[in-house]
């Protein structure tokens, strides 16, 4: 029974968008597979990890069957790969095998039965829906995902909270010694409720790599244990983790009075450079604030020392203050403002990193004892 037939570029691109988050290794052998459903011309590509679902389709169908099965993901990914630009690629089921043939190249790969494949179930209604551009939404997730905590006992920071409110939706990561926020404008249904969630560390950076720049719209919807964005013919489902996260509202600094302007890429770059005589287990620099100049100190345990002056706009008490110089660096490297502004209070206190001109994106970072 023919299944496909398309371009191998075509068809390689729709396995790419299922395949990222299929592991090799499984407990559930039909977990390392894609779930292939035809519908006459219609056909739809489905990958899970039980946790996220995604599926793509496109019209590569041959016939009018309706018939669905399950083939190793990486192991079609990776014969796609391997052919020569040029012939279409067809696959054929036969029996319990599916055969592919390009050109002068045939493959036969077993399947599994699409009934043994475990789908998401989704919930019956929606809580919240809102609409953003695929733009929007990654940027919303770029610029905070650089804090998200990785494999923290505290599962509820494995991830990102999403916040969505009346005209507004706010991303916020943390790992307990950095917090970065953002906002963006958007319109949310009248009468919808506001509603916190906290999408899953895989599930960020799966949307990260699927999503684009363009002004495309995304559909997304919230229940109480689950999220769905819709994008491009792409599906993603997650399920959200479960917890109570930390109220940012407290963490992020409202009284600093030392106000530090200077220019993005001037910082990051004496950042490098002072880096580099940072230990890999202590990566910690001092920042000495005085009127009109930065100094960042490094030093390691070899008694090697690194000085560097920069100019900033600042006039007011000199500060001496430590930080971990990863998390600077992940801030810097991610805004594309040309000046940032750095909040202060004391040596002591969690520092603010936000844009000159704006108040959409706001960055805590901790001390360190130096």
């Amino acid at each position: 029974m023919q299944l496909i037939f398309s371009s191998r570029d075509a068809l390689m691109r729709k396995l790419q968008v299922v395949s990222n988050i299929v592991e090799r290794r499984n407990t559930l052998p039909v977990l390392a597979n894609v779930l292939i459903r035809k519908n006459a011309q219609t056909v739809e590509l489905i990958s899970t990890d039980v946790e996220m679902q995604i599926s793509t389709e496109g019209d590569m169908g041959i016939g009018e069957d309706v018939v669905a099965t399950t083939v190793g993901a990486r192991k079609l990914l990776d014969i796609l790969k391997s052919l020569p630009d040029g012939p279409d690629v067809g696959l054929k089921l036969d029996g319990k095998k599916i055969s592919v043939a390009a050109g002068k190249s045939r493959f036969s790969l077993q399947t599994l039965p699409a009934e043994d494949f475990p789908m998401v179930q989704e919930p019956t209604e929606w809580l919240v829906s809102v609409g953003l551009t695929q733009g929007l939404l990654k940027h919303l997730l770029s610029m905070v995902y650089v804090a998200m905590a990785q494999q923290d006992l505290r599962y509820y920071l494995n991830g990102v909270l999403l916040v969505i409110d009346a005209g507004q939706v706010s991303a916020v990561a943390t790992d307990g010694h950095r917090l970065a926020y953002a906002s963006v404008q958007t319109e949310v249904k009248p009468g919808m409720s506001s509603q916190n969630v906290i999408v899953p560390r895989k599930t960020v950076l799966e949307l990260l790599r699927l999503l684009n720049e363009s002004d495309d719209p995304v559909s997304i919807e919230l229940a109480s244990n689950q999220a769905r964005f819709a994008f491009s013919e792409i599906k993603l489902i997650s399920k959200l983790v479960e917890g109570k996260f930390p109220d940012y509202h407290r963490v992020i600094p409202k009284n600093h009075q030392n106000v530090v302007t200077v220019e993005r890429e001037l910082l990051l770059r004496s950042l490098q450079r002072a880096s580099i005589l940072t230990s890999d287990k202590f990566r910690g620099v001092r920042c000495v604030v005085s009127n009109g100049v930065m100094t960042v100190v490094a030093s390691n345990s070899d008694q090697e020392e690194a000085h560097d002056e920069i100019e900033i706009d600042y006039v007011g008490e000199s500060i001496d203050i430590g930080f971990n110089v990863t998390y600077l660096q992940d801030v810097l490297n991610n805004l594309k403002t040309e000046k940032v502004r750095l909040l202060l209070q004391d040596g002591n206190s969690s520092a603010l990193i936000m844009k000159a001109d704006s108040e959409d994106f706001k960055y805590v970072v901790m001390p360190m004892r130096i």
